[in-house]
């Protein structure tokens, strides 16, 4: 791993292999960068822990010993409890694991669960990782009203992230800036599509105001991964997936796909930086190719200042909620 922001290019730039192959994984990640059982002070928190890459985004970072809260939408034993069990049982980590009731669909629901962890926590949080979002469902809207895929994952994640920024200001050192993790993947869904451009826009905001206080944000693509994520997708086009060997070839593990996420949280290059669209545990490269699933570039306006401000107001004037710094 020669180069800080393409530390694993040797296992990316080969033809893929399917789930389970080359590819880091989130626990690879935390090994690599000298983190596994180092962070017994630090205080973790991610949304969507029960399902996709949440697991193992949880179980990863759990193996640093810091802290780690996840947030569920039900409570019931058959839900978070095997979760829990699961990541104990094959985690080294010896810091706390909590699950969080927050229902991403209700704006109150997130606030009550964003109360819960301040309580819970101690007043502390150093990583914040906006993992959990909803892909093609059928029609809807969030209880407040709001389209359910911009709702979700936008209005949810910013409401979230406001209440918890004087947090992660007040935790932030010199040696060791906060961090907020935004995964945000193009995809050939528009409205899906929007809602993850303005997960990248909240980062890119984040890094650039809230950065000279010591809160560093990154968005991340996690590239395509077996999950519960494409359980709207209509079956032609997931039998058409199926049938493409190219496509199949690039899908990841859970395992495989939180490994760029873990790499924003734990990785030594990012230390002190953020603002950047991270795919394949690197930087994103610019693209006009949008239409695959397999796509892993960022257009032009991933990156526009007028745009990330004007959203962020917006988002203030749509919620009725404004970071208190």
């Amino acid at each position: 791993m020669s180069e800080p922001l393409n530390p694993y290019a040797a296992l990316y730039d080969v033809p893929a292999q399917g789930p389970g192959d080359a590819r880091p994984t989130a626990l690879q990640i935390v090994k690599d960068n000298d983190a596994l059982g180092k962070w017994q002070s630090r205080v973790a928190l991610v949304t969507g822990g029960t399902s996709g890459i949440g697991i193992p985004t949880v179980q990863a970072l759990h193996a640093t010993d810091a802290d780690v809260y996840f947030t569920a939408r039900d409570m019931k034993k058959k839900k978070k409890e095997p979760v829990v069990e699961r990541i104990r049982k094959e985690s080294p980590g010896k810091g706390k694991m909590e699950a969080i009731l927050m229902d991403m669909d209700s704006l109150e629901s997130v606030k009550e669960g964003a109360h819960a962890f301040l309580d819970l926590s101690g007043g502390k949080l150093n990583f914040l990782v906006n993992n959990a979002g909803i892909m093609g469902p059928p029609k809807g809207s969030t209880k407040e009203g709001f389209e359910l895929q911009f709702g979700v994952n936008h209005l949810a994640h910013f409401v979230l992230t406001a209440l918890l920024l004087p947090t992660l200001t007040r935790s932030s050192t010199p040696e060791f800036n906060s961090r907020v993790v935004n995964p945000g993947v193009y995809q050939p869904f528009v409205a899906y599509g929007q809602s993850k451009t303005a997960n990248i826009w909240m980062a890119d905001y984040i890094d650039r105001v809230f950065g000279p206080r010591g809160i560093h944000a990154t968005s991340v693509h996690p590239g395509a991964i077996l999950s519960g994520l494409y359980v709207h997708a209509d079956e032609a086009t997931k039998q058409q997936w199926a049938a493409n060997p190219k496509i199949m070839a690039e899908m990841q593990t859970p395992e495989q796909g939180a490994a760029t996420s873990t790499w924003a949280v734990v990785g030594r290059a990012w230390e002190g930086r953020g603002g950047k669209y991270l795919v394949a545990c690197t930087v994103a490269p610019p693209t006009d190719d949008f239409t695959s699933v397999l796509s892993k570039g960022f257009a032009p306006h991933a990156y526009d200042v007028e745009g990330e401000d004007r959203l962020w107001k917006l988002s203030e004037e749509l919620t009725g909620v404004r970071a208190a710094l």
